[in-house]
Order: C-alpha cells, then sequence, then structure tokens
C-alpha cells in the first residue's frame, strides 16, 4: 500500500520511485513500501538483501532510471562547459619538468619576467610531494630526473638551497644516485648551463638530416615527436652552448662523489655497440667536415622553419617547441625575430595560472576533448541535431586537415586527418581522427556544407595509415625500427610510433560505424594484428591509456564493431580478464606501474575513466546483465557528485610507458558518461 497514495501497488510502481538513496542503505520509507509489498505477495516473512537484490536491484527499469538521472546532471554540466566556437578542452596535468624547463628556457633566452617566475616557484612548491621529490603521476613516489629539473629551476629562481623544500629534495637526490643517474635531457638542460660535461652528452648528428628520407636511418624513421625534437637539439648539441651561470646558482651538491659514467653502465650487446657508435659521433664532431657540417645546419634550420605553424607552434607539443627555439637563438635569431617572437607566444599559450601558480601544460587536447565529448553527449541519450552538437560538428569539420605533412613520406594519400590540438597541421593523428570520424557520422546536421566530403576524406586517410604489419599507429605508418630505441639518446625508448592494439580498435571501430565489416581486407589484417597481440590471460596492452584495461576496452570496441564473434573465445579471455581484475568496491583501477611491472596489470585504486573503460568493453560484448557490470554501474553512480562531475587525482593517459604520463581532466566525466549511456541503451535493447 502506498503511504501517499492508499492505493495497492504492484513491482513496476516501486520502479517508478525516484528512488535516490544509496542502493546499501535505501531510505526508510522506500524500505517500508517495500516490505509492505512483500507481505502482501507472499504473506508476510523478513525482507532481507537477497529480496532486495531480487525485488528492486535486480530490474532493468531501476537501473535505467537511476542511470538517466545521473546522466542528466552531467550532460548538464558539457553543456555549460562548451565554448562559444563549439569546443571543448579542459587542462592536461604532466610532470613538472615541462614547467620546470620553460623557468630554464627564459633564463637562457635572457627573458626576465620575475612575476611568471613567482608563479612557477608557487607552482613547483605546490607540487612537491613530502618525501621532497617531484614525481612523473600522482602517487608514484617521485623520480629522480623530474626532481632534479625542479630543483634546479626553483634555485634559478632565486630559492635559498638551506630552505626546507630544496634540502629534503637534494636528499632525494643523492639517495638515489644524484645527476649523473639522471636521463639524457635532464642532462642537456644541465650542460646548457654549464652543470654537466658536453662530452657526456650522446650524439645526435646534425648530419643525419642530410640523409634521404628512404634511407635505413634518416630523420623520418624517428616518430613524428622525437623528429621534431631531434631536428632542433642536434644543432644545439653540435653548437654545446655554454650560459655563464654564477657559481651560487650551480648544482655541484647535486652530484655523488666517485659517480661516472661509462660502458658498463650498458648491459645488453645492442646497447654497448650504440655507445661505441656514440663515441665514433664525438669523435667526427671534433674532427668535421666543414662544408658538410655547414651545409647540414643550414638544412636543419630550414626544416625547423618550415615545421612552425603561422601561430608559432611546433608539432603541438613542449619538446619540440622548446628546442626549435633555442636552435634558433644559438643560430643568432633574436627575440624579436618573427620565428622566435611567435613560438614564445605559443609556449604562453600553453601557460594556465590560478591560485596554484604558474604551469606550461606539456600539449592541448580541444579535438580529442571535442569528439570525445560529442560522442559522450550521444551515448547519453542527446539528439543528433541539437545545437550543442552541431555546434561541435562545425568546428571540428573546420579543424580537418587538408595539407601535407612527414606522414606523406611513407604515404602517397590525400590529406584528410585530425590534429590533437587547436593547430598541429604537420602532424594529423590516426587516434583523433577516428574518434572525430565516430562523432561525425553519429550527428545529423541539417545541411551542414562540407560534412559528406570532410567524412570521407578522413576515412580515406585513416585506412591509408595502416601499417604493413596490419595495425596502425598514431602519427605514421611503417614506422617500426625498434633498435632506434637503444641509442644512447633515446633513454626514454620513444624513438619509433609503432602499431598498437588500442589505435588499431579505433579504426577497426569507426571502420564498423561507416559500413565495413570484417570481410575487408584491411579489416582482417587489423583483426588480425589485434590478435596477434593479445597476452595470454587475454589482455591488450595500452600505448595510450593507463594501460591494459584501456587497451583491452579498445580492442574489444573495434573487433565487435567491424563484426567479431563476442562469443569467440579469444574475446571470451578479455571478458574474463576484466571481470577478475574488479576492484571490491565494484570499480576499475590501474597503476602506471603496470607499464614497468606487467604483474600490477589491471590493479589499482578505482577511477572513473578505467571504470568506464571496463564498463564498455564489457557492454559491447553483450554482458549488461552481468553482476561485474552492475556492481561497476553502480560505482558510478554512487560517486558522481553534485554538479555531475567525478573526482580524479590519478593518471589514466599515456604519452610514453615508463617516462611520461597525462592526466587529462576531462577523463574523468566524458568516459563516465559514454559507459553509463551505452548501459542504459543496453537495458533498452
Amino acid at each position: 500500500m502506498n503511504p501517499v497514495t492508499g492505493k495497492k501497488e504492484s513491482k513496476s510502481d516501486f520502479l517508478e520511485t525516484g528512488y535516490e538513496g544509496s542502493f546499501s542503505d535505501f531510505d526508510s520509507s522506500l524500505g517500508d513500501r517495500l516490505q509492505a509489498f512483500w507481505t502482501a505477495q507472499n504473506g508476510g516473512g523478513p525482507l532481507g538483501p537477497a529480496v532486495v537484490e531480487d525485488q528492486l536491484l535486480g530490474s532493468r527499469s531501476f537501473w535505467r532510471r537511476r542511470v538517466e538521472r545521473t546522466l542528466e546532471k552531467a550532460t548538464g554540466f558539457f553543456m555549460e562547459a562548451q565554448h562559444p566556437e563549439g569546443y571543448w578542452w579542459a587542462e592536461l596535468d604532466s610532470n613538472v619538468s615541462i614547467t620546470s624547463e620553460y623557468l630554464m628556457l627564459l633564463r637562457l633566452l635572457e627573458i626576465s619576467q620575475p612575476e611568471r617566475e613567482k608563479g612557477i616557484v608557487k607552482y613547483l612548491l605546490r607540487e612537491q610531494a613530502s618525501n621532497g621529490s617531484w614525481g612523473l603521476y600522482y602517487g608514484d613516489g617521485g623520480e629522480l630526473s623530474t626532481t632534479i629539473e625542479a630543483y634546479f629551476a626553483l634555485k634559478l629562481a632565486g630559492q635559498d638551497p638551506a630552505s626546507e623544500p630544496l634540502r629534503r629534495a637534494r636528499e632525494f637526490i643523492l639517495a638515489r644516485g644524484g645527476v649523473e643517474s639522471a636521463r639524457v635531457f635532464t642532462k642537456i638542460w644541465l650542460a646548457l648551463f654549464s652543470q654537466y660535461d658536453w662530452n657526456e652528452v650522446p650524439s645526435m648528428p646534425v648530419e643525419l638530416v642530410l640523409l634521404p628520407s628512404h634511407f635505413y636511418f634518416s630523420i623520418y624513421e624517428f616518430s613524428s615527436w622525437a623528429r621534431g625534437t631531434a631536428v632542433p637539439l642536434s644543432i644545439v648539441l653540435n653548437i654545446r652552448p655554454k650560459y655563464a651561470l654564477p657559481a651560487s646558482l650551480g648544482i655541484s651538491e647535486l652530484y655523488v662523489k666517485g659517480s661516472e659514467i661509462g660502458l658498463h653502465r650498458f648491459q645488453s650487446m645492442t646497447h654497448k655497440l650504440f655507445y661505441l657508435f656514440d663515441r665514433v659521433a664525438k669523435a667526427i664532431e671534433r674532427n668535421p667536415l666543414p662544408s658538410l657540417r655547414n651545409r647540414a645546419v643550414q638544412e636543419a634550420e630550414t626544416w625547423i622553419l618550415e615545421h612552425q605553424e603561422e601561430s608559432g607552434d611546433w608539432g603541438g607539443i613542449q619538446p619540440a617547441m622548446v628546442y626549435s627555439l633555442l636552435a634558433l637563438h644559438y643560430l643568432g635569431y633574436s627575440l624579436q625575430d618573427p620565428p622566435i617572437a611567435r613560438g614564445l607566444q605559443a609556449l604562453e599559450n600553453f601557460c594556465l595560472e590560478d591560485e596554484g601558480g604558474l604551469r606550461l601544460q606539456s600539449c592541448i587536447s580541444p579535438v580529442w576533448d571535442t569528439a570525445l565529448a560529442a560522442l559522450a553527449l550521444l551515448d547519453a541519450g542527446m539528439p543528433s541535431d541539437h545545437p550543442v552538437l552541431m555546434k561541435a560538428t562545425r568546428w571540428l569539420l573546420e579543424k580537418q586537415i587538408k595539407t601535407g605533412g612527414d606522414w606523406q613520406v611513407k604515404n602517397c594519400c590525400a590529406p584528410g586527418g585530425w590534429a590533437f590540438e587547436f593547430v598541429n597541421n604537420h602532424y594529423p593523428d590516426v587516434d583523433d581522427s577516428a574518434v572525430v570520424l565516430l562523432a561525425l557520422h553519429r550527428v545529423s546536421p541539417p545541411n551542414c556544407e562540407g560534412m559528406e566530403c570532410g567524412k570521407s576524406l578522413g576515412m580515406e586517410w585513416c585506412l591509408s595509415m595502416q601499417s604493413s604489419c596490419g595495425g596502425w599507429a598514431a602519427f605514421d605508418r611503417n614506422n617500426t625500427m625498434t633498435i632506434l630505441n637503444r641509442i644512447p639518446f633515446a633513454d626514454q625508448e620513444a624513438m619509433v610510433d609503432y602499431p598498437t592494439a588500442d589505435v588499431s580498435g579505433r579504426v577497426l571501430e569507426a571502420m564498423g560505424y561507416f559500413g565495413y565489416d570484417r570481410s575487408h581486407p584491411r579489416a582482417q589484417s587489423g583483426i588480425q594484428f589485434i590478435k596477434s597481440l593479445q597476452e595470454p590471460d587475454g589482455a591488450w596492452w595500452g600505448r595510450w591509456g593507463v594501460n591494459y584495461i584501456y587497451g583491452t576496452w579498445s580492442a574489444l570496441r573495434g573487433l565487435v564493431s567491424i563484426g567479431e564473434d563476442p562469443s569467440s573465445p579469444y574475446i571470451q579471455g578479455a571478458v574474463r580478464w576484466l571481470k577478475t581484475h574488479q576492484n571490491l568496491d565494484g570499480g576499475w583501477g590501474e597503476t602506471c606501474a603496470s607499464y614497468r611491472h606487467p604483474h600490477l596489470r589491471g590493479k589499482g585504486p578505482s577511477t572513473p575513466s578505467q571504470t568506464a573503460w571496463a564498463l564498455m568493453g564489457l557492454l559491447v560484448c553483450g554482458e549488461a546483465d552481468s553482476p561485474e557490470v552492475r556492481k561497476g554501474v553502480q560505482y558510478l553512480l554512487e560517486t558522481q557528485n553534485a554538479d555531475g562531475t567525478w573526482d580524479e587525482r590519478y593518471f589514466t593517459g599515456t604519452g610514453f610507458p615508463n617516462h611520461f604520463y597525462i592526466r587529462y581532466r576531462y577523463y574523468r566525466l566524458y568516459f563516465p558518461l559514454m559507459a553509463l549511456g551505452q548501459y542504459r541503451q543496453a537495458l533498452k535493447d
């Protein structure tokens, strides 16, 4: 009996209650009504947890209504967050080296900006961990090179080395081997300030730019990001500048007595051979052929100038921008020369400042954020011709790149992809392009000029980027010379852009949406490529997201979308892997440390984004009614904030595995929105 209406209730009446309480502790009013209903139907008996689970929580209708209210709140947030031009964009968090190097750059260029330095100091001190370190990602316990760079930046900015923050940082650094144990790029920055011996920095001969593009060891065998960094750095390494730093600002205190670098540090034969080649290269550097060297420097300078965007950016990433500015500076360009002036402005555009201080982002992600936000709103039930989506569609179409880039060295297809950033015309990427295509395919803009042409060009471009192995990488095709990750210069192991399961899965998913099926030759080779990468336990490694949860979700979405049978043994192996790695709280999480320690795969505190990835992987395989999915949905419902958002401190984005991670501020928002929207749709099917 309903205490308000006085009418006898059926089970379905309970599912229309608008119940907002916790699943584990529903309010007494609903509890009393359930007890009355249970007594009327069954002649009495206690109403225990099993009854609630069966009679209420086991109902698709109940879950659908709960999810709909959650979707409404999250959708409202995105509608308010959209920029007037039509895009969405949120801050990218990374490690503090990005900002520390910005301060160092300003000092090398002799640009005095005291207020900006104060903001940087405030940010660096805020980010310092209790053990004195700065880390690669939240909760990692600290990282040596990042801490060295932050310490040096703070000292350059006038912080007292006897202060508590620098004292604790110094203790952390010395306990982990000091400067000699740092990464190559940290040593380059120190060498620029005469704090490290240039002779101990691995070489990158500037003459490499003269090699033909089809040559075995040309710069086009490097990944796009390595190429954009190595070319300008080769000029800097050739010049070997030494900034006259006052002794009081030096960091001799960060050296461990008796430390040295040498052949013994390189354990594998490949490393030893490249180390010996590096010694030979250094000998050539000291005795170059003047005409060849001058020609190479001129060619590298031209390459840098040709790759600068009108907006001043280089490659849309901090390393390429910073090192290009340094190269031009050491070639004699002044701060007033257009390439330097535009480049500095581009860096400023990457900066953010608030009560937490001033920091430089490593990159910015408006295209990625916009496409994913649009997909999330579509999954949440927003009409495909809604004005919010129409604005996003027009903005995305305007960002399609129809000019050439480095990718054309190995691909003669017409352009048509999308980049990650506001401006990055030389480097569209497959992952962004596939996600944009997924969004464009699902919207229904009335009379949108260029829509069909844009989709056709984009899909043809994505398909053309398939590598010979059947998979897709991010920026290039057949960029697979992994031996380059063994050269001394490449201690971050990011010199190549090889095909991966996550990007390949994204392309297969887009192909499925566009009407391709598993019989298409490109789909067949893509499927075989993804299958070849599956781990024995059923998971897939994730290149651009953390980690096996991300890779497994992306692979499953692509495989099922293109027509693979979800009941096939290998797909069910992935389903079992996801289910067995669910946390007790119902969510999923995975630490960035799983890249270095694979036994940690699928292990870590629950996060909204990783929970959403796992849920979407299970949902596409028909697991909507499984206990694991319901517990995962429950986790998202109960952790949503009042304003429709979720909290996420952990880093779930990957730049370079083991070396560079990103926290996308919107991952905690649009991925849960997608997962809940897909769950609601699955309950209707």
